[in-house]
């Protein structure tokens, strides 16, 4: 075999972007998100906020899941959402249970969520459950047809299908049941898996009944449990796959392996959108200990090993000259770009804005003001930063067929990419789907934060199974950025010391109109501009507007997307209102909220949990502290936050936060307070140290000794109380982060007296 290989480029996409870095042409995305005859599908919809056809699953006979999970993925194709009594349910006969979830785990809780909710209508215990990732397959695309692990939406999206699902179940036993023993129906109860006739005391078992059950039509009106009585929903009871973690038995992607693999490292270009030219120690590289063959690949060199750590060693040698970089341009990065620079031109941005929230005349309500002030608030590119390094396994077997272990957030996505990349139809590709080391965003692109393109060309290329696993360094150089933002306000301020007007001009781009922007037509990027449009108080004339400026980086959804900096922005600047108005801001923010119950009841509950809202100066144990307040309303939750800080040596010192969080209705309230408390690490996290800075066209974070994050040192206390307003059910994973940053700035001005306007915290040194 030559050990001299150069790879061909995978297919690009018809807008011409590097492509390892696609974006979904209009096209591909169409065919994606109307499969099922669903058409017209909004932004607002897409990420979650509209609900979609509700698919109805019950039983399977008793097989091993992933025997089923590949016969399912074999005849999804022709299958419509809803059509039958598909995949979701496999009841062996020793009465085991196995969901096949529509949702990939990653952290979140989600399969200890969808066993309570399945549970409790099914009637078995939730921690008899084993739960695994379904196949791709139009049966699970239960979002508008679409299907994706991501927006705070999972859970929200499927559970009155999944209550359903279980009910149904549940049904069909008690049916097959009464057939075999000749009672009716109505004498019959269930208990934790098993259908109980009491006059006679017999007892048959799900497993015994799931070949019966299967054979009858499911009904249409099974009755759903009371809320009132239920046992599993509502109760924090413990997450299924602790116990595999804490043994170190769970399987993520970097842990697969195939008989025969060869193990794979990267050494990407230094400048994105750049190629390899020439290796000039090439033969030498190939002679290194292990290693089997040297590759070129789309803006990288890769070396394939019998070790990672052979194939790392032996790509870091290899000596690459690589293209110029060319003038900046969309994933095209010059080699003088400059984060700075962009925010230059972000700032000096003349261009004239799209209306994304109007109301009243603000225009003439400043003009006529008795004070105006103005601010502008700016964010930076953020990086992932996740515990689990990027890695995806490919394999073609035999039959033609490409078996590929890649995390991702859209399974069905991930697979036509994969087909494309490989040459094949959609139906040849066998995707798995791991267990994540987090989400945030890194896998639910397909482009430059996963290497499972890669995976496919080189084991193509070798013709053995290939492991690709980027070192640390190269997920830093890689990995696709929160976008560096930037929001220019200014504000009427009344006689009263109360905002009569509010206009905001935001500058830049957000991932959702890079990635899906064919699909969706509106002008306005909804993921660059929430937070800043749409809050809930009562400013009457409001005037924001939207600018894009398209980043030459490539750009990705990041924890609570656009909500991350915007929040920060607004309320922010809403604690500016107050005091250019002689306002207290918790006072302020009552007042704007009084026609708000909901809003001011969180307001209420975060100042009781507090010990009463006050905003200080003041003194504990000898240390000068203050406190800042702030709102938010993401993924369809609100939240109200409260932080308490000092300063040190310059430093800001985070003491305690405190969320009182309203989602409107929960399902497991260990797991919600849990999510809240680690959305409150990760925003504390940006607020006080996260920063990726481009200079001369190249990153300068490396790996985490120079891009820092929230070590233990700094993490506060936190404290976390659940609202249940009654409110449609909204996100859990996601909205306790964006009112971390502005409750810590705004307490951070009251205890200084000087408003900071950029993140992160560390980058300004503080003086009290």
């Amino acid at each position: 075999m030559d050990r001299l290989l150069t790879l061909p480029p995978v297919p690009s996409p018809a807008d011409g972007t590097h492509p390892l870095q696609p974006r979904i042409d209009a096209r591909a995305a169409a065919a994606l998100m109307t499969a099922d005859g669903v058409s017209n599908l909004s932004r607002r919809g897409f990420l979650g906020f509209g609900a979609g056809a509700l698919v109805l699953g019950a039983l399977l006979p008793a097989m091993p899941a992933r025997a089923q999970a590949a016969s399912a993925t074999a005849s999804a194709a022709a299958v419509k959402p809803g059509s039958r009594v598909p995949a979701f349910l496999v009841i062996g006969r020793d009465n085991g249970v196995t969901l096949l979830s529509p949702f990939v785990e990653g952290g979140q809780g989600i399969s200890t969520g969808m066993a309570q909710i399945v549970g409790e209508e099914l009637d078995v215990d939730p921690r008899r459950f084993t739960v695994e990732c379904a196949p791709p397959g139009p049966d699970y695309a239960v979002i508008n047809g679409l299907r994706m692990t991501g927006g705070s939406f999972s859970t929200r999206s499927s559970y009155p299908l999944m209550r359903r699902l279980g009910a149904t179940a549940r049904d069909m036993m008690i049916r097959a049941a009464a057939a075999t023993m000749a009672v009716e129906p109505q004498s019959l109860s269930t208990e934790d898996g098993f259908v109980v006739h009491a006059a006679s005391g017999r007892r048959l078992s799900y497993g015994e009944l799931a070949p019966a059950a299967l054979a009858l039509p499911p009904r249409d009106d099974v009755a759903l449990r009371d809320p009132a009585v239920f046992r599993y929903i509502r109760q924090p009871m413990a997450r299924l796959d602790v116990r595999a973690k804490s043994t170190g038995k769970a399987v993520y992607a970097i842990d697969q392996k195939l008989d025969g693999m060869l193990y794979a490292a990267v050494q990407h270009a230094p400048n994105q959108g750049t190629e390899p030219t020439a290796i000039a120690n090439k033969a030498e590289a190939a002679a290194m200990p292990g290693v089997h063959s040297v590759h070129t690949l789309p803006g990288a060199v890769a070396v394939a090993a019998d070790s990672w750590w052979r194939a790392r060693k032996a790509v870091e040698a290899l000596s690459v000259s690589w293209s110029a970089p060319a003038a900046t341009g969309l994933d095209t990065v010059a080699a003088d770009y400059a984060s700075d620079g962009l925010l230059a031109a972000l700032k000096a941005s003349t261009e004239a804005g799209i209306p994304a929230e109007t109301a009243g005349d603000a225009a003439t309500a400043v003009a006529g003001a008795a004070k105006v002030i103005e601010a502008e608030y700016q964010a930076p590119y953020l990086a992932h930063g996740q515990l689990e390094p990027p890695s995806s396994m490919a394999r073609f077997n035999p039959d033609g067929t490409l078996e590929l272990w890649a995390p991702n957030q859209m399974p069905e996505l991930f697979q036509s990419v994969a087909a494309q990349a490989a040459g094949l139809s959609p139906d040849k590709v066998i995707l798995h789907s791991p267990m994540l080391g987090g989400f945030f965003g890194r896998h639910f692109l397909y482009g430059s934060s996963n290497p499972f393109l890669q995976a496919i060309q080189l084991a193509k290329a070798t013709g053995r199974p290939v492991k690709v696993l980027w070192s640390r360094e190269e997920e830093f150089r890689m990995d696709a950025l929160r976008p560096l933002s930037y929001t220019r306000f200014r504000a009427a301020i009344g006689a009263d010391g109360r905002p009569t007007a509010i206009q905001a001009r935001t500058v830049g781009e957000g991932p959702l109109g890079r990635w899906f922007g064919a699909v969706f037509k509106d002008p306005v990027d909804s993921s660059a501009v929430e937070g800043i449009t749409e809050k809930p108080y009562a400013i009457p004339n409001r005037a924001m507007e939207y600018v894009k400026v398209p980043h030459p980086v490539t750009i990705a959804f990041w924890r609570s997307v656009g909500h991350s900096m915007n929040d920060f922005f607004y309320e922010g600047f809403l604690d500016e209102i107050a005091d250019a108005g002689g306002q207290d801001p918790y006072a302020l923010r009552m007042e704007l909220l009084k026609d708000k119950p909901r809003h001011r009841k969180l307001l209420e509950t975060v100042a009781t949990m507090s010990g009463g809202w006050k905003r200080g100066p003041y003194e504990v144990d000898g240390t000068r502290r203050a406190r800042g307040i702030s709102m938010a309303s993401p993924f369809g939750s609100e939240t109200a936050t409260i932080a308490e800080v000092s300063v040190r040596n310059g430093e800001t010192q985070v003491h305690t936060v405190w969320v009182a969080f309203d989602p409107g209705s929960i399902v497991n309230p260990a797991i919600v307070r849990s999510q809240v408390e680690s959305a409150v690490a990760l925003g504390l996290s940006a607020t006080l140290f996260e920063e990726l800075v481009y200079k001369d066209g190249v990153r300068q974070s490396h790996n985490f000794d120079d891009y820092p994050i929230l070590s233990r040192s700094s993490m506060p206390t936190v404290h976390v109380e659940i609202v249940e307003s009654g409110a449609p059910m909204g996100g859990v994973g996601e909205p306790g982060l964006p009112g971390v940053p502005p409750a810590v700035v705004n307490a951070v001005a009251a205890l200084t007296g000087r408003r900071i306007r950029s993140l992160p915290l560390a980058k300004t040194r503080i003086e009290v």
